[in-house]
């Protein structure tokens, strides 16, 4: 039987552990919704409720991820969290209580998480011990296949399978995702060197370099909720463009597929802070397209820019949060998430009352186009911050260290 490459195979561990836990358990609430709400009666409100308990559980994951240091234990959780997204997709097929639907979408947040944050450290911490380079786009790839996964399945299922049916279908396709999400993840190294005999050693930014990191994080999570959450229902309601809503979805993850490999590219010729602007930008021009043009052809163009930069930017962020702590890589991107998540719950709120005052979501495609040039600034003022934190850096190395006197007598 061929076997994978040790590097390949890792990361493939963590593509799969993503399509499991965030395009199974998590995802594919989006595209079910319709149906759930035609065929088992969820209401309007009730299905926001089950949104904002995602990211509830999504958020006590990010934040279990920065309390923890020991890997044996992150790897111990990774591991609970793979098979808990499995739980977490049949318990929304096996009933229709709402309690039980409530209890499903916190489990399923948590074992993204697990999947996003702790696998993403568990990859990184062997990345750099084995002298590899440190770049997690292959890993994140699995968020865009995740999402397309979970619209294509959705759109083939719809035809013969009711929404429990469905659940129960997608559990199925799980547990042979959860194979190789456990089997191909390394286990846990305490070492502190690398296989060619160099220390790791955790290199934490500077205060100011690290508000401004998560402030511009929290920009980029409006930018990117209100555009994943309400770009079905814009596109639907748009003249012309009624019942392609969940076309553009797919496109957005078929585009989000190959974009974290990309950025990676990208940010070895540019820099990652370089790349993060770039990416921010198109991230903008994508965000406002449909609201600039009302044609298909400018909606398709909008979630290809959207779907290519957002999860490149997750991608970036994560990657130079964990490279700052190479003993614990989770534990920065955990605050990042926290930042970004808190977005997440925010956004949605205020764009759902500014719905209410202009009768469209549109105005809501401003808020994050917004946000997102705040987030763009942010970037450039922390370029400044990085290199000036740099070349302090680069001084104290230099200075001579002054010897300490000896006592007379």
């Amino acid at each position: 039987m061929y076997k994978l490459q040790d590097r390949t195979r890792i990361l493939f561990a963590g593509v799969f552990s993503l399509i499991l836990a965030l395009g199974i358990a998590r995802f594919s609430y989006t595209p079910l919704l319709p149906l759930m709400q035609h065929q088992a009666g969820l209401g309007v409100a009730a299905a926001g409720w089950l949104a904002a308990i995602n990211y509830a559980g999504y958020l006590s994951g990010a934040l279990i991820a920065t309390l923890i240091s020991d890997i044996v234990l992150k790897d111990r959780l990774y591991r609970i969290g793979m098979i808990l997204a499995i739980v977490s997709t049949a318990m929304m097929g096996l009933s229709s209580d709402f309690t039980v639907w409530a209890l499903s979408r916190y489990i399923a947040g948590m074992s993204s998480a697990a999947g996003l944050l702790l696998g993403s450290g568990l990859i990184l911490n062997w990345l750099i011990r084995h002298n590899h380079h440190s770049e997690l786009g292959i890993h994140f790839s699995g968020i865009g296949l995740g999402i397309a996964f979970s619209a294509g399945a959705v759109s083939l299922m719809t035809h013969w399978l009711n929404w429990s049916e469905q659940w129960l279908m997608l559990t199925l396709l799980g547990c042979l995702l959860l194979i190789p999400a456990l089997r191909w993840m390394p286990s846990p190294d305490r070492s502190m060197m690398t296989r060619s005999g160099q220390k790791m050693e955790d290199a934490p930014p500077g205060t100011l370099f690290m508000r401004l990191f998560m402030l511009a994080y929290f920009c980029a999570g409006i930018g990117y909720v209100v555009s994943a959450t309400f770009i079905v229902a814009i596109i639907d309601h748009m003249p012309g463009l009624s019942g392609n809503g969940a076309l553009i979805f797919l496109v957005i993850g078929m585009a989000a597929a190959p974009s974290c490999i990309a950025w990676d590219l990208i940010a070895r010729r540019t820099g990652k802070l370089n790349a993060l602007i770039l990416a921010s930008v198109f991230q903008i021009v994508g965000i406002m397209l449909p609201v600039w043009s009302g044609s298909l052809i400018a909606a398709f163009a909008g979630a290809i820019l959207f779907g290519g930069t957002v999860m490149g930017l997750v991608s970036l962020v994560l990657t130079m949060a964990g490279r700052y702590y190479p003993t614990r890589p989770a534990k920065m991107m955990g605050k990042m998430t926290l930042s970004y998540g808190a977005a997440q719950i925010l956004a949605p709120i205020v764009t759902g009352s500014l719905a209410l005052r202009s009768g469209n979501y549109e105005t809501g495609l401003y808020l994050a186009g917004g946000a997102m040039v705040i987030g763009t600034f942010i970037l450039l003022v922390l370029r400044g911050v990085e290199k000036r934190e740099a070349s302090q850096l680069a001084q104290s190395r230099r200075r001579p260290v002054n010897p300490v006197p000896l006592a007379n007598g």
